[in-house]
Order: structure tokens, then C-alpha cells, then sequence
């Protein structure tokens, strides 16, 4: 009797395809690769099986999600925390697996509703094929849109497919300013369902084993006579597809900002290079109140109109830093408008805060984080977790989330901010920018990892940018600080793992895109014409 080798041939084939799509995103420079991966998992989740579904989605997720946030593997070693170097191991590898497996879940979950979602519409009723590509093609899209969106309200997000695209492919990301990441998706799903839709038309023995379904042969099968010219259609769609989004996209990347003189701000910021191993002990302390005094000194010859700084650039209370510190000496004496990352406190808690200290050395505004990073500065479901996992927190109290609508205000009127995970939250961005933020600040750490986590932080900022129509300055402690302008053109980027001062120009803009006006417009018509489609299905175009 022979073994029946289909599941590890199927998960082969879907980890591969995996992998190659982690390939895509930054700091590899293969983007294109996106267009083509998800070609696998969309013909094979097309198997009578559920079980093989899940395998293959799994599979996909795991290869994908995987390699792009192997990074998180970076917080290894901890033992600057007084944590065993065999702990510290057994964290990261549960941190890079739990991440792992989150993101494979969003594919497993777009599986298994795509997978019931081709039982409950019944294509085989219909008779032309055309038809049931459309019909095919709508469902997964709207599938795989709408399960991201589920999942960017989780408190654990950051590898939307969308991101492939970001930094580098500039003219796709264009269309950000539609509908979001939305429409980034939704373009990648469109394509690699075609290409895939085409396959399965010119190459019926590849087609999944979805044997009967109510008793009808729904898909294409190897008796079926393959219709070439619908074939070529298809090729021939999808490819004019591709072209088209990106030669509409380049227009829209080459049409000038138009930016007025009067709207010009001159920006310093500071990259005080502070490592994670020494941040939070005295050496650490005192190398940061030295490098953010000098930095703010030299910026200072320069009269920039605003200095920013990263993320708990200064490791200590506000107060602290009024008190205590030599910088706050220095705000006094140059009089230069400065944000400044430190902690606020808040009830029996902390936060992770940035403060706007105007030219009178006034405290004028302060952000509280909204979403705080799970494992890192808060421990889910801490009854249970948190007797596995040491907080690890530099402080005794709890770290507390600010509230979402928090309006930021600068001695140059009201910005949109974010502070480093945030970046991953695109609705963050779009209510700030939609509330008036006229340019937008985000404040970072970045230590500790390899760079390919503060590559990807930076892609994610570009795509924040885009998404707004807005000129960003981003401040990190090691790494990457710069300047992005509303297309996504990074004007400039500090190195890794330096101190480093930059004073740079950006525009306050008032315009907005259609997403900051109409939010993900684009996901809700999907959903309405996904049903929509189906009522027409079940009424009138199976009679």
C-alpha cells in the first residue's frame, strides 16, 4: 500500500510560498515577489479537505509571518535585565512563536471562510466561468480585507500583506490615499487570484480535489475541455491590472506637492543612540541627559522653529526632568520649542509620554501612548502570563495606555503623533491627521534588534505618510531617524546604532486624502457587493 506523501507535499509547497512572500518585505528589496506568492495558497485552499485547508494556510502564515518578524528574536540576550541567558532565550523564542502564530491565524481564519464561503455560494450552478472567476475572485479579496481589519484592532499587529510594498514601491503605495492598506490588499489578492484562476484554467491537473459539494462538480476538472481564450483573458486582465495600478500610481506619485513658503517648518532632531543595555541604569541615564542636552544645544545655532527627540529619550519622571536636569536648563536659556519623550505619570501608574515644551519652557501638551506593546510594556491576560513572563517594564508601576482621542498641541498648532508600535495602526494616524494634525511627529526606541526591525518601523511610517498626504520626522533612539514627504520619499535618514543631529525642513499641509475624509470606504463597498452578489446568485442567476 503506498503512503499518501499529499499533506507534506502540500505543506512544502505552502511554506515555500511562505517564505518567499517574508522575503518581500523591508529591508529585501523584492517586492514583486508579492504579486505571485499568494498564488499557492489560493489554489489550494480550494480542497474538499478542511483539514488540508488549515495545513496550507497554516503553512503560508508560519513561512510568512515567520521570516518577517524574526526580528522580535532580537530581544535575546536580557541578561542586562537580570534575566538567565536561558530565559531570556525561552522568551524570545515564546514571543517569536506566539507572533508567528497570530499572524498564521489571520490566514487560517481568511481559509476557512473563503473555503465555506465557495460551499455556501454553489458556483457549479452557474454555467459560465467567467462569472464564477469574478464571483471567486470578489469573495477572497473581501475575505482577506475584511480579516485584516479584524486583526488591526487586535492590541498585536504590524504584517499587513500591504506592507510588502513599503519602502520601496512608491508608485503602488499611492494608493494608500484612497482607502488605506485596504486598497494595497486588495490590489495584491486581485492579481494573484487571476494569475492563479489562470492556472487552474490551463492546467486542470493541478486543480484541487474538491470532488462534490451538494452533489455538484463545482470546479474545473481534468475531463473539462480547458477554455484557452478565457485563459487568455485572464493572463491578459491581470496583467493589465498590474501595469495599470502602477502607471496610475506613478501619476499620482509625480504630481507636485505644491508646499507654501509661509507653511515651512525647520525641524531638529536628535538620535541620542542610547543602547537598551544601559538605558535604564545610571551610565545610561546620564549618557542620555548629556547627548540630548548637546544635541538640543547644537540644534539650537540653527533656530529650528521644533526640536523633536525619540521615545523615553530621557528615562525619567517629567517632573524629574524639570527638576533635575541640565536639558530643561538649556530649553530655558535657548528658548527653542522642543518634544521630548520621558514618562508622565497617571493614577497609581505611568505612561509613555511625549511633552511639547513651548519656547517659555511651559509644558504646552503631552501624548500619552495609546497602544502599548503586548509582552514588552504590558503583559496580556496577566493573571496568567504574567507568572511565565517578568514584566519588563524599567519602572515598579503599571505602564497605563493613553486614551485614543488625544489631541497633541505644539507651539506650531496641532500635529498628528505616534510613538513607535503605533506605527502599525493606520487608524491612529488618519483620526489625528482628520482632527487637524497638520504634519506628523513619531518618536521611537529601535534598540536591540537587528536592522531589519528598524527597516520595516520605517516602512511603516512611509506608509503612514502616504495614507495622510502628510510630511513626517520620525526621532529614534539607534535608529532609523529621517524625514518622509507626502509621496513617501524618505529626504533623509540617519545610520544605525549613532548620535546623530539633523535639522531638516517639512511643510504643515491642511488637505486631506479621501482615507483621512472617508476612513476604509473601499472594505466596506467589498463587503456590500460581495453581498450583493450573492443575493443576485441565490435569486436570479441559478434560475
Amino acid at each position: 500500500m503506498k503512503k499518501d506523501y499529499s499533506l507534506i507535499i502540500l505543506a512544502i509547497i505552502s511554506l515555500a510560498s511562505g517564505v518567499l512572500m517574508g522575503f518581500t518585505v523591508a529591508p529585501f528589496t523584492i517586492y514583486l515577489l508579492a504579486w505571485i506568492a499568494i498564488i499557492p495558497p489560493w489554489i489550494l485552499v480550494q480542497q474538499k479537505s478542511l483539514k488540508k485547508v488549515i495545513l496550507t494556510c497554516a503553512m503560508w502564515g508560519i513561512g510568512y509571518h515567520g521570516l518577517a518578524l524574526f526580528w522580535i528574536t532580537g530581544i535575546h540576550p536580557m541578561t542586562w535585565m537580570g534575566v538567565s541567558w536561558f530565559n531570556s532565550l525561552l522568551i524570545a523564542i515564546f514571543a517569536w512563536f506566539f507572533i508567528t502564530a497570530w499572524g498564521a491565524s489571520l490566514v487560517i481564519f481568511w481559509g476557512i471562510i473563503f473555503h465555506f464561503y465557495l460551499k455556501l455560494v454553489n458556483l457549479s450552478e452557474l454555467k459560465n466561468y467567467g462569472s464564477k472567476i469574478c464571483l471567486k475572485i470578489l469573495g477572497g479579496i473581501t475575505i482577506w480585507c475584511l480579516t485584516e481589519k479584524i486583526w488591526s484592532y487586535s492590541p498585536l499587529w504590524w504584517s499587513s500583506i500591504s506592507y510588502t510594498q513599503s519602502p520601496y514601491n512608491l508608485a503602488i503605495l499611492q494608493f494608500l490615499k484612497i482607502s488605506g492598506i485596504t486598497t494595497i490588499t486588495a490590489l495584491l489578492i486581485l492579481v494573484n487570484g487571476l494569475f492563479a484562476e489562470s492556472l487552474l484554467l490551463s492546467f486542470p491537473i493541478i486543480s484541487p480535489s474538491f470532488s462534490k459539494i451538494r452533489g455538484e462538480q463545482i470546479f474545473f476538472e481534468k475531463e473539462k475541455k480547458v477554455n484557452k481564450n478565457l485563459t487568455k483573458k485572464i493572463i491578459s486582465l491581470s496583467v493589465i491590472i498590474f501595469i495599470s495600478a502602477h502607471s496610475i500610481g506613478y501619476l499620482m506619485y509625480r504630481q507636485p506637492l505644491n508646499d507654501l513658503p509661509e507653511n515651512l517648518v525647520k525641524v531638529g532632531i536628535i538620535q541620542g543612540n542610547i543602547p537598551n543595555t544601559i538605558k535604564l541604569y545610571e551610565s545610561g541615564v546620564r549618557r542620555a541627559l548629556d547627548n540630548y542636552k548637546n544635541g538640543y544645544e547644537i540644534l539650537s545655532y540653527g533656530n529650528p522653529d521644533l526640536i523633536i527627540t525619540p521615545e523615553t529619550a530621557l528615562p525619567l519622571y517629567y517632573e524629574d526632568i524639570v527638576n533635575n536636569t541640565q536639558i530643561y536648563q538649556k530649553i530655558l536659556d535657548k528658548k527653542i520649542p522642543i518634544i521630548l519623550g520621558g514618562f508622565g505619570k497617571k493614577n497609581n501608574g505611568f505612561t509613555n509620554s511625549l511633552f511639547s515644551i513651548d519656547r517659555e519652557a511651559k509644558l504646552i501638551g503631552r501624548y500619552n501612548k495609546v497602544n502599548l506593546v503586548p509582552l514588552g510594556e504590558y503583559i496580556p491576560f496577566q493573571a496568567v502570563l504574567g507568572k511565565i513572563i517578568d514584566r519588563l517594564s524599567p519602572l515598579d508601576a503599571h505602564l497605563l495606555a493613553g486614551e485614543k482621542q488625544q489631541a497633541f498641541l505644539t507651539n506650531l498648532g496641532k500635529i498628528t503623533v505616534g510613538i513607535c508600535y503605533e506605527s502599525a495602526y493606520a487608524e491612529h494616524f488618519r483620526r489625528q491627521n482628520a482632527q487637524g494634525g497638520e504634519f506628523i511627529i513619531t518618536a521611537s526606541n529601535n534598540a536591540h534588534y537587528s536592522i531589519v526591525m528598524p527597516s520595516q518601523h520605517h516602512a511603516q511610517d512611509v506608509m503612514r505618510a502616504i495614507e495622510g498626504g502628510r510630511w513626517m520626522a520620525r526621532a529614534t533612539n539607534t535608529g532609523y531617524s529621517g524625514i518622509v514627504d507626502p509621496h513617501g520619499n524618505t529626504i533623509w535618514q540617519s545610520s544605525i546604532n549613532e548620535f546623530q543631529v539633523y535639522q531638516g525642513k517639512i511643510y504643515r499641509r491642511q488637505d486631506k486624502t479621501l482615507y483621512v475624509l472617508w476612513g476604509d470606504w473601499l472594505l466596506k463597498l467589498l463587503v456590500i457587493g460581495l453581498i450583493l452578489s450573492w443575493f443576485l446568485i441565490l435569486n436570479f442567476w441559478k434560475k
